[in-house]
């Protein structure tokens, strides 16, 4: 009778930077009866160096190796394995990152813990998780063509799009004036490759801001 019962466990893996995060999952799926997390990991990789059998991947959106949704999800997926997106960051670029490349949903770590647990329980049974938020943020900007920058790129605009000037951007980021230059040049030639003209300040402030790179701007109240 035990035999069966385990044999019907669903066992997630968690790749995610904080521990704490990675406690909190365990606390909320601890009485779940077909769900468990088994394993964690800091990068794919490592996930996968660990050798479980897995039936779902949590897989958080910002990891600090720089590594990109595309190329994590595209790694557990030759690897035979699904991913649920678990993150707390708000960022369309890398939602639809992440949902281009095939993972079953994408929830909040902000949501409550019961629509957490239904979310990973779905998941690691080979559904889709669609929320509200996901779809927003995959079909409410389908003409925007995906620019690929690397994390420190991203850095880079997000400081100076937001009002920095290139010094002072060099000097928070520890790149040098000309690298910092170089940086914003070839994010500039990107998005123009892209069809979306990043020439001007205010340009590239725009682009951050549909890229999820800065929060939209607050409405003025009346």
């Amino acid at each position: 009778m035990k035999g069966r019962f385990m044999s019907s466990m669903r066992k997630v893996g968690v790749i995610e930077d904080h521990s704490s995060v990675v406690l909190g999952l365990q606390a909320m799926l601890i009485d779940h009866p077909v769900v468990e997390v088994v394993a964690s990991a800091g990068t794919v990789t490592d996930l996968l160096d660990q050798g479980f059998d897995l039936d779902l991947v949590l897989l958080d959106l910002r990891l600090s190796d720089g590594s990109s949704p595309t190329t994590n999800v595209d790694q557990l997926r030759a690897a035979g394995l699904e991913a649920l997106v678990f993150t707390g960051a708000e960022s369309p670029y890398l939602v639809r990152q992440a949902a281009k490349a095939g993972v079953l949903g994408v929830v909040r770590k902000s949501e409550p813990a019961d629509v957490v647990v239904a979310a990973i329980a779905a998941a690691a049974e080979g559904h889709q998780v669609v929320t509200t938020e996901w779809a927003a943020a995959i079909d409410g900007d389908p003409g925007l063509a995906d620019v690929e920058l690397s994390p420190r790129q991203r850095d880079v605009l997000a400081l100076y799009a937001s009002g920095e000037r290139a010094d002072r951007v060099a000097r928070m980021t520890g790149l040098s004036p000309n690298t910092v230059n170089d940086y914003l040049a070839r994010i500039r030639v990107k998005y123009a490759q892209a069809g979306r003209p990043a020439g001007s300040k205010v340009e590239l402030y725009q682009r951050a801001v549909e890229d999820g790179l800065l929060p939209m701007p607050e409405h003025p109240r009346r």
